[in-house]
Parts: C-alpha cells; structure tokens; sequence
C-alpha cells in the first residue's frame, strides 16, 4: 500500500468526498445516492446537482427524526444493514460514515454494498481503523470510559443519551486500512481514494498535550503496529464497470 495522506480537519476530508461526488454527476440525472446507517443531515453540499437520496437506518426513530428536521431523504428505510434487501445495481453512490465499527458482521455490509452499486459506482467509507492507536484503546476500554470521554473531554453534553454518542462497538478485522484493501482486492472494486484524519489535536490544551503524549508513546510500545499519526479513515471504493 501507499503511505496514507493524512489531513488535519473534517472540513478537508468533506471538501474531498464533495468534489468526487460532484464530479460523478456529469452524465447521471439524477444521481442515485443511498445513505446507508443515517446520520442526522446530509454533510455533502449537493446544490446544483439532481440526485435522490435515500437513506437506511436500523433505528426507525432516528429515520424519524431525521425526516421532520432536515427533511432532505427521499426515501427513508427501516432496517438492518447487514440482511435489508434491496434490488442490485441500484446506487450511484453508497455513502457509510462511522457505522462499520458497530456492527457484528461488517463484512456482510460490504457485501451488500457491493451487490447495490452500479458498475462505475463508488463506495465511500469513513470509519476508525482498529488498528491505529485511537482503535486499539477503544476496543480495549469499557463503554463507560467512552461516555466520559465524549461529554468531559470532547465537551458533548448529550453523550451516552438516546440518540447521542457513543455507541458500542464491535470493530471486525474488516474495520481497518488492511481490512478494506483485502475487501477490494477479493471483490474486484478500486481503492480510488483513501485519506487518514488526525483528530488527536482536538481539544482544549492540557488535554491535547496528554492526548499526543499517550498516542505517540502507545504507538512506540507497539513496535509500529498501531499507527499513531492518524485514527480515521476514508476510502473510496470504485466497482469496475461490467
């Protein structure tokens, strides 16, 4: 594999996602996108571009939810990632940000995205790779630990709330820069993109100083094995055409 990218905002990272998906719409009226695991907005600034979007969600209230507040799916559904069926060759684009690592069964997702993108489409994926510093201490602490850590030190009040982060975590080998190549490289799909995210920097002072003084010695413990320059990762899977 190529050294990995890596940036140092979100808003980068959604520039990047927004020009591919941007540029895919020459040719394509509309764009058929699916949201697969939906969040509470669609982040891709689309204006301009005809598209519809639906979008999947195991919770029937949060689809609720998202429905009355942005307004902005198409098509909402109800059901489980990993078993809703759903006619093949249907999206143009399948976009799954911060799902993969909650689920049980992340690889039978992919497969079934594999089996909904149209040939020439493109999967974009945004997780947390377990085998990087921030993964490793998250699949080794308690869910209580990640509650604290999102409402004192990323500041969300909400979190551990009906609706709100965190939420447990599974991290199949899949959920990982290695687990996606091999996913590509067996299903015949294009790693077009792929780009690492350093979230470490965030936070007030003291706290980032602990934060990169704990991933950089973890990452030198670890003789390499965890990387420690980023935690999140995005890639762009592309199926060929048929």
């Amino acid at each position: 594999m190529k050294p990995l990218i890596v940036l140092r905002t979100r808003d980068e990272e959604l520039a990047r996602i927004t020009a591919m998906i941007r540029g895919l719409s020459v040719g394509h009226q509309p764009l058929k996108i699916l949201e697969a695991g939906c969040g509470r907005r669609w982040p891709i600034d689309m204006g301009g571009i005809a598209f519809l979007l639906t979008g999947i969600d195991v919770d029937g209230e949060a689809l609720a939810a998202r429905k009355a507040g942005a307004g902005d799916l198409d098509k909402a559904i109800v059901g489980d990632l990993r078993t809703v069926s759903y006619p093949p060759q249907e999206f143009d684009v399948i976009y799954n940000a911060f799902v993969l690592e909650h689920i049980s069964g992340a690889e039978q997702v992919l497969h079934q995205f594999d089996e909904w993108l149209k040939p020439g489409g493109v999967m974009i994926l945004r997780l947390p790779d377990r085998n990087t510093v921030y993964g490793f201490t998250t699949r080794f602490t308690p869910f209580w630990f990640h509650v604290l850590f999102k409402k004192y030190v990323q500041g969300n009040r909400n979190a551990g709330k009906p609706g709100f982060e965190p939420y447990p975590t599974f991290y199949d080998q899949v959920v990982s820069r290695e687990g996606i190549h091999e996913f590509a490289r067996q299903h015949d799909l294009i790693v077009e993109e792929e780009y690492g995210l350093n979230t470490y920097l965030d936070g007030p002072g003291i706290i980032k100083k602990l934060m990169c003084f704990y991933v950089w010695s973890v990452g030198k413990l670890s003789l390499g094995k965890l990387s420690s320059n980023y935690n999140d990762l995005c890639m762009v899977l592309r199926k060929k055409p048929g």
